[in-house]
């Protein structure tokens, strides 16, 4: 017996060798980002689960705080946990895990950036809407196999421009490949989100 991934989850098979991993943001659920995954990459597999933390009846992937302010303890056990189940969705659906590309958004976006530094071994690249800086690790892993590409919004209320370069500067010291491009937006994805976004991932092999 294969054991069964313990998230809530959609899986949707793909014709490529490419999975997306997607992850919501507060307040979404595992069916929210299947169609930004379609268009991201119409043939890649799409693994999406639900984070099991609740906000006010929210999902989200781990606690907070307050708004900018993590709960570090459970962010570094939440990330252990999400990557452990990747990889566990990786063996029961037969994926390449070798060509798991994180899409996350907010939230999501935020323990996408976290598994970058915490577990490195889960993902290939990493694709990050509205991300910030989610801890500093106590050491940095080696990414230099790795490339991401972070969309932020100039105008974004919850996360300043600040935040999001720190992000980049984190991820350069580990050695990934980082691309940033700042949308005139908020903290809402728009069609130039995705449509940067999905060009940028036609060259990730």
């Amino acid at each position: 017996m294969r054991p069964q991934p313990d998230f809530i989850h959609e899986f949707v098979p793909g014709i490529s060798e490419r999975t997306l991993l997607l992850l919501h943001g507060t307040g979404g659920n595992e069916r929210d980002l299947l169609p930004l995954g379609r268009e991201l990459d119409p043939n890649a597999a799409l693994l999406s689960p639900r984070g099991k933390v609740l906000e006010n009846g929210m999902p989200r992937f781990f606690r907070r705080l307050a708004e900018g302010v993590f709960d570090l303890e459970d962010l570094k056990k939440r990330t252990i946990e999400l990557a452990d189940f990747v990889a566990a969705a990786a063996k029961h659906y037969k994926l390449a895990a070798d060509q798991i590309v994180a899409v996350g958004y907010s939230n999501g976006a935020n323990i996408a950036a976290s598994m970058l530094l915490l577990r490195p071994e889960i993902l290939s690249a990493a694709i990050l809407f509205r991300a910030m800086v989610p801890l500093v690790p106590e050491k940095l892993p080696d990414l230099s196999s790795v490339r991401v590409w972070i969309g932020a919004g100039n105008q974004d209320p919850i996360i300043p421009a600040s935040e999001a370069q720190g992000l980049v500067e984190l991820l350069r010291s580990a050695g990934a490949d980082v691309t940033i491009r700042f949308a005139n937006a908020s903290h809402a994805l728009t069609e130039a989100d995705v449509e940067t976004a999905r060009h940028w991932l036609k060259g990730v092999n």
